[in-house]
């Protein structure tokens, strides 16, 4: 079987980089896109086997534009995007989220994740085979998170949406829903974060190559199956029956 090449944004630090990792020590040809250059490259390192780092603002239509015209030029085509970069913003009570704040949140977890999805899909039309697959990330609410939930749930919007569009050019798009994989990003989550009631409370957390595992799986199905929704969580966080 040929190798597969995917293209993971938001693959300099946490679950990106879980992922891009555990596709190349699975044979996968990798791409790895971030704006931070040097995470980026330690990354690239990490994942070893010739793994490429593209330093990208997926905010930039010209920036993902070319990450996918190099990706193409390079390695001839794109299998999978795993359209994972995001940013949940400054926890903020919403009358007192300042616009500035909000369009910096739509312009990287929506506009940004359209972006590569658009791109990824002229590319996967285009090229013979046909088809390939994208992989969206969203979650949840939390308090004080309006601009970072509006933006995940317009994502679900997102990969319905590329779901059927896909459907004549054997374009598969699902979704992985991620409760409290330990990156950076929740470090704060083992010391206590604000509940739905209003108490700080402690949450436990799971190893993000736990998360990392399931995409590899959700990207390595042929293109006729496809997981559509899929939750990966700490067992015993508080997301069912959260609060």
């Amino acid at each position: 079987m040929p190798q597969q090449i995917a293209v993971v944004t938001g693959a300099g630090s946490g679950i990106g980089r879980a992922v891009a990792v555990e596709l190349a020590a699975a044979g996968w040809q990798v791409v790895l896109a971030g704006r931070r250059a040097e995470p980026l490259r330690a990354a690239a390192a990490l994942a070893g086997g010739g793994a490429a780092a593209v330093p990208t603002d997926v905010t930039d239509p010209a920036a993902v534009d070319a990450l996918f015209a190099e990706t193409a030029e390079r390695f001839g085509r794109v299998d999978l995007l795993f359209n994972n970069a995001g940013t949940f913003g400054t926890p903020t009570p919403v009358e007192d989220l300042a616009l500035e704040e909000w369009r910096a949140v739509v312009d990287l977890n929506l506009t940004g994740a359209f972006l590569c999805a658009q791109a990824a899909f002229r590319q996967m039309r285009a090229q013979h085979p046909q088809g390939g697959r994208i992989i969206n990330s969203a979650h949840v609410p939390r308090p004080h998170s309006i601009a970072y939930t509006a933006t995940k749930h317009a994502v679900t919007g997102l990969t319905r949406s590329l779901s059927l569009d896909g459907r004549p050019y054997r374009i598969a798009c699902g979704q992985i829903d991620i409760g409290n994989a330990a990156t950076d990003m929740t470090a704060a989550m083992t010391a206590g974060v604000r509940q739905a009631d209003g108490r700080i409370a402690p949450e436990p957390v799971m190893d993000a190559a736990d998360v990392a595992r399931t995409v590899r799986h959700m990207a390595e199905l042929p293109l006729e199956a496809n997981v559509q929704f899929a939750t990966v969580m700490a067992t015993a966080m508080p997301y069912i029956g959260r609060g």
